[in-house]
């Protein structure tokens, strides 16, 4: 049987490092598009370089950015992909209050032109292509119903949030329209310790990993009080994969089915470490959201039911596994900065003798 090939946007990103790792590890072929940068942005990969599980494994990496139609296409007609996962976006919600257009250029519209160079790639070849779009929980935004299901209607409070049901409802469009296998998986947040240091979820074991060390002393946040549903990026990565093995494309919420509030976070990352959070953290006005999201809920029935997926790591785990990766992190962090200071210190006593 000849080897799968399966291509991702946001390859570098959390989700895209966490797909990438487990389709190496089933035996596709890999190919990732990365957003051109001034700096190296492909850390989360080097691990998968390193997994036993997947030496040897074939993975490639595209620069272009989801702006780019034509980059896109010409990199889909190279390929040939059996499987496209459109994990790429300018994700960070508040970000996207301070660059709107980018974010609907890059979220929303981004998604159109990659699947119009997967539809091209299919009417010139004949060969069935599946493509899984991210959507979002930020769709939901000021929620009309709690659980949220696949039914519940959208209500966004963000440009990202905008751009995400934009994305998600051309993903129907195009699999209704033109007879395409894609999918839709409505993803609640999903943390890890890959997650990058601007979300809420990494802010907080980061710096409480910092504060145990003594490299930090205060935490600064926004709305304690929003709720969350929280999940492991690897277990939902899994379920990404599944969409796209089964015969007919559909939507599916990913989540827990549990909620709790940022301040429920920050009480067990800083108490993994003896701490209490109250002492550290403050509010700061600057990162309230101009339009807040005040809870968010899954409901994964459909998914356990039609897919038979369940989340394995629950929200405790979740955190611990988290701090752990950050403790270890300053740790690291606290003996560079400790041998700089004996450099410094040896440095000065050698000029003045």
């Amino acid at each position: 049987m000849a080897q799968k090939r399966a291509l991702i946007t946001g390859i570098t990103g959390q989700d895209g490092s966490y797909l990438a790792e487990w389709l190496l590890k089933k035996g596709y072929e890999v190919h990732g598009m990365i957003r051109r940068s001034s700096s190296f942005n492909t850390a989360r990969l080097e691990s998968i370089y390193q997994d036993p599980h997947v030496a040897g494994a074939s993975m490639r990496l595209y620069y272009v950015d989801l702006t780019d139609a034509n980059g896109m296409a010409k990199i889909i007609n190279q390929v040939k992909p059996q499987e496209v996962y459109n994990l790429g976006a300018q994700s960070h919600v508040r970000v996207s209050f301070d660059a709107p257009i980018y974010t609907a250029d890059a979220t929303g519209v981004g998604a159109l032109k990659l699947l119009e160079a997967v539809r091209d790639l299919q009417e010139s070849t004949g060969q069935q292509v599946r493509y899984y779009q991210a959507s979002s929980s930020e769709m939901y935004g000021k929620v009309v119903e709690t659980p949220q299901t696949e039914d519940t209607p959208f209500y966004p409070r963000s440009p990202y949030g905008v751009a995400k049901v934009y994305a998600h409802w051309i993903t129907v469009n195009y699999r209704e329209s033109y007879g395409m296998h894609a999918s839709c998986g409505i993803l609640f947040n999903h943390e890890s310790p890959r997650r990058g240091e601007t979300f809420v979820t990494r802010k907080i074991t980061r710096a409480a990993g910092r504060i145990k060390c003594g490299l930090q002393k205060k935490l600064y946040l926004g709305n304690l009080d929003a709720k969350r549903d929280w999940g492991f990026a690897g277990d939902y990565v899994e379920m990404m994969w599944q969409m796209l093995q089964e015969d007919q494309p559909d939507d599916y919420v990913v989540a827990t089915g549990e909620t709790h509030s940022v301040r429920e976070f920050c009480e067990k990352a800083f108490g993994r470490l003896g701490l209490n959070y109250e002492d550290y953290v403050s509010i700061d006005p600057r990162y309230y959201r101009p339009a807040e999201v005040d809870i968010l809920l899954g409901d994964p029935s459909k998914a356990k039911r039609q897919l038979d997926w369940e989340p394995r790591v629950s929200f405790e785990e979740l955190i611990e596994m988290m701090v752990d990766a950050d403790l270890e992190l300053a740790q690291r962090e606290q003996t560079l900065i400790k041998a700089g200071h004996k450099l410094s210190m040896a440095t000065e006593e050698g000029a003045s003798s």
